[in-house]
């Protein structure tokens, strides 16, 4: 009843032995000057036999870091911390996709360990509390709203991050448009006040989110690029009173771009029939996630809901996830104290199956 998700997929150009994606998880492992790490190389190329792997947020720019030690991908450094993250996926067989995480408003300044504006479509701060250095949530800091004039440079800071991805020899990339960073922000009435053609309708609104996906499309192929959303997620303070009449829009536009994927937070009961909506509005690939089990999520593949399903909590613990649901053996549960903390402990120390 499982063999959907061993069936393999190709969704553009990125070529997936099976249909068991690893979901983007934030795990603060990245060395100084957010470069992977040595346990970061050994962490994914642990859970390199998931069909993809869709690697943590990296920051496109060091304006866009807003955590403590998450990677980047805008040094030389960082690149070559990439490369050697690619080359042990690749070396297993595995895809690997990495997320473009720009925090926006979403930043507690110690966290980055320099001085510069925290980004935003209007000045309106973050409501939510952040961990900062030591692990301990508190107050972002203030907001200035980003001018007009400023928004083809920082799409542009996107795309030279997928350039770098890829010289990192990273598969593809995946825009982070979810849970209330700085393209959910655009996106969201609640954080996007603008008076201009950024703001507004739900269409302004979706401009410079379709401006950045064309810019990375225009950078590594079309066919090279996904990107994630959370209808009805009010993570970091987003309005979740209307979200079709905020996605419909962004969704229509961003499928004539023809992308590899589209990756969804299903919500469930928060947001009903999330995967109904999406395909309306959607033509192309979906991968599917959010506290799935290997029944309901083979069933979601049966019922051509979505092409792919993908799992984030269950790989923290199941290095070999697949294999261990392609047997049937008991999963192990994650150790929650040691998520962000603890170096390799709770991080690259789960023992294979067996």
């Amino acid at each position: 009843m499982l063999e959907p998700l061993f069936e393999p997929i190709q969704l553009g150009a990125l070529s997936l032995r099976n249909r068991i994606i690893m979901a983007p998880m934030t795990r603060d492992r990245a060395g100084p000057g957010d470069v992977p790490s040595d346990i970061m190389v050994e962490y994914y190329h642990q859970r390199a036999g998931a069909g993809m792997i869709v690697t943590e947020g990296a920051q496109p720019s060091a304006v866009g870091k807003g955590y403590w030690r998450t990677p980047g991908i805008h040094s030389a450094e960082q690149i070559k911390g990439w490369r050697r993250v690619a080359d042990a996926v690749h070396a297993e067989g595995g895809t690997i996709v990495m997320q473009l995480m720009h925090c926006g408003r979403v930043v507690v300044p110690a966290n980055r360990g320099f001085e510069a504006d925290i980004i935003a479509p209007s000045a309106i701060d973050c409501p939510a509390r952040v961990p900062g250095p030591d692990g301990v949530p508190v107050p972002t800091g203030s907001a200035r709203a980003l001018d007009p004039s400023e928004l083809p440079a920082l799409a542009e800071e996107y795309a030279q991050a997928a350039r770098n991805a890829r010289e990192a020899g990273i598969d593809g990339v995946e825009l982070h448009c979810a849970s209330g960073y700085l393209i959910n922000q655009f996106l969201n009435p609640a954080s996007n006040q603008r008076e201009d053609e950024f703001g507004g309708s739900p269409e302004n609104r979706a401009r410079f989110p379709v401006m950045v996906l064309q810019a990375l499309a225009d950078a590594i192929g079309a066919d090279r690029v996904g990107f994630r959303i959370s209808p009805g997620n009010g993570y970091n303070g987003m309005d979740v009173s209307d979200p079709w009449a905020t996605f419909t829009p962004f969704l229509q536009a961003a499928d004539r771009l023809g992308l590899a994927f589209l990756h969804v937070v299903d919500m469930g009961e928060d947001c009903p029939d999330t995967l109904g909506h999406i395909r309306r509005a959607y033509t192309g690939a979906v991968i599917t996630n959010n506290m799935l089990k290997a029944d309901s999520a083979a069933q979601i593949l049966r019922d051509g809901a979505a092409e792919a399903v993908s799992f984030g909590r269950a790989f923290i613990a199941n290095p070999d996830l697949p294999a261990r649901i392609k047997a049937g053996y008991e999963l192990a549960k994650p150790d929650y104290s040691l998520l962000y903390t603890g170096e390799e402990r709770g991080y690259c120390d789960y023992p294979p199956m067996g």
